[in-house]
């Protein structure tokens, strides 16, 4: 078996947080879809997510259950921490079939188990649950009296334990390594290809101590007019020799994602590159001075907002969320964000990462800090200068 990344005591705690949410939900068997859910309450980890795959937790103290492709069943046994019996592999023939599916041998399962006229709850909005996987399950348990439960689990994991902080550290260590290859490689003339190859091995090797992991999203590397839009891709496109380039990296621990953004500059810096970026930090201080425990998420996207309007500047999207343990598409965790109408009050525990990326007519910065919420305040994971990196 690959070691545990937490000790069976701590899954056992998060399936008592669970269960206590289902019963004040009125839930007997919880169906989880979302890998990143899976993940955090078995410990199984493995690139099976594109064939169907569900965990359940049913609301007697018995161990939960994952189901997944039969060839898969055998990776659960090396990464999950539950007996073999509870990994149970759906059939080959299951996969990838016009004339039948694998929820239906799942459905199947449950009845058998005698789960099938239960209180079910079920994510119905997590990533590679499609469509026709919750038609052919409810379709297989004609008996059942369904429940949404989409986020049950996610607001448990908002608050993280001691070891999940500690996972997080040596994530943003990583991030740090990332940001550094990224300051080191960029240059006009080179292609951004070749430097998102560079920053993805310190992503992946940039400790001796620990091994990095694949992240949630892909590294962002958006100069030129590129920077005007937060989300695309890199290409072969080469570095011009006077661009604004805004870094969005990360660095993976054991799946738990610390993210980090900065803005670099190849040339001399244009005035309203400059200005706006003492804006985007004042910003940021604004934000470091109001997270704490008691302060409620729109709280402190107010104290943000009202540092950009002085500078005459406004940002309509949100200006951070809930990170932690992370599969691709998304490292976010759903749950808080720090907008206008989140009255989420911050407690302990909260990983959130603030990103305050401003999007302009061709141009674009951005600048964040995954910070954790203390008893006292909080604490920024990652350790790196937020000035504009100017390379001439």
């Amino acid at each position: 078996m690959i070691e545990l990344p937490f000790a069976r005591e701590e899954y056992q705690q998060r399936l008592g947080k669970i269960r206590a949410e289902m019963v004040k939900r009125g839930i007997e068997l919880l169906i989880v879809n979302d890998v990143a859910n899976q993940h955090y309450i078995t410990g199984y980890d493995g690139w099976s997510f594109y064939t169907p795959q569900v965990v359940l937790v049913p609301i007697e103290e018995v161990e939960p259950v994952w189901i997944g492709r039969a060839m898969d069943a055998a990776g659960g046994i090396l990464t999950a921490w539950m007996k073999p019996e509870n990994i149970v592999g759906f059939p080959e023939d299951h996969v990838q079939r016009a004339d039948r599916h694998p929820m239906d041998w799942i459905a199947a399962w449950i009845v058998a188990k005698g789960w099938g006229s239960r209180h079910i709850g079920i994510e119905l909005e997590a990533y590679y649950f499609s469509p026709k996987a919750h038609a052919r399950l409810v379709a297989g348990l004609p008996d059942a009296k369904w429940h949404d439960a989409d986020l049950l689990v996610n607001w448990i994991r908002a608050v993280k334990s001691a070891p999940e902080i500690a996972y997080l550290r040596k994530a943003s260590r990583l991030a740090q390594a990332a940001v550094a290859r990224a300051y080191e490689v960029i240059a006009p003339g080179v292609r951004e290809c070749d430097a998102i190859a560079s920053i993805q091995a310190a992503q992946i090797a940039g400790s001796p101590d620990f091994a990095g992991d694949i992240t949630a999203l892909p590294p962002t590397i958006l100069g030129g007019e590129n920077a005007s839009a937060p989300h695309i891709m890199w290409s072969d496109r080469r570095f011009g020799k006077e661009e604004t380039i805004a870094l969005e990296l990360a660095g993976v621990c054991r799946r738990y994602a610390a993210g980090l953004a900065r803005t670099m500059q190849l040339g001399k810096t244009p005035v309203r590159v400059a200005d706006t970026a003492k804006a985007v930090i004042d910003g940021m201080d604004a934000v470091l001075d109001a997270v704490r425990p008691g302060t409620t998420a729109e709280a402190v996207e107010a104290a943000w907002r009202k540092v950009i309007e002085r500078h005459g500047l406004k940002k309509e999207s949100r200006i951070g969320y809930s990170i932690g343990v992370a599969y691709p598409p998304d490292w976010g965790e759903h749950t808080i964000s720090l907008r206008p109408g989140d009255k989420t009050v911050l407690q302990p525990g909260n990983v959130v990462h603030s990103i305050l990326g401003m999007w302009m007519d061709g141009w674009g910065i951005e600048i964040s800090e995954t910070i954790l919420v203390t008893v006292t305040g909080n604490e920024t994971l990652t350790k790196f200068p937020r000035d504009i990196h100017v390379k001439a």
